[in-house]
């Protein structure tokens, strides 16, 4: 079982590009269609402590849905009420998310990554 996890949309190029890069390099990462399979709230908290990011850090302001459920980046919302809106809304989490053991990356650019494995 490997120690890395990718949460990963088959959908996005910069996300299949972190995962060719992450087989390039020899790994068999645990791949999470996080759009299908949402991390819960404090498994989110968890990857933002790691990435150093509050979750709207981590969150697709540039997304349609952003805009249509009447969020902003200057919303004095709580962390928990943000981990929650991302856990609903599995689609404004920003991707890819790599984490390896207590360490993660966001794979944008996918070059990223290599600074945690």
């Amino acid at each position: 079982m490997s120690d890395i996890t990718i949460y990963h949309n088959p959908r996005c190029s910069k996300s299949r590009q972190t995962l060719d890069l992450l087989k390039e390099e020899g790994l068999d990462p645990v791949v999470i269609d996080y759009q299908k399979t949402p991390p819960a709230a404090e498994e989110l908290d968890r990857i933002c402590t790691m990435l150093d990011k509050g979750p709207l850090e981590v969150t697709r302001t540039q997304e349609k849905l952003f805009k249509e459920l009447g969020l902003s980046k200057q919303d004095e919302r709580s962390r928990a009420e943000w981990l929650r809106l991302l856990t609903e809304n599995p689609k404004l989490i920003e991707r890819p998310i790599v984490v390896n053991g207590d360490r993660a990356a966001i794979g944008r650019p996918p070059e990223n990554v290599r600074a945690i494995l």
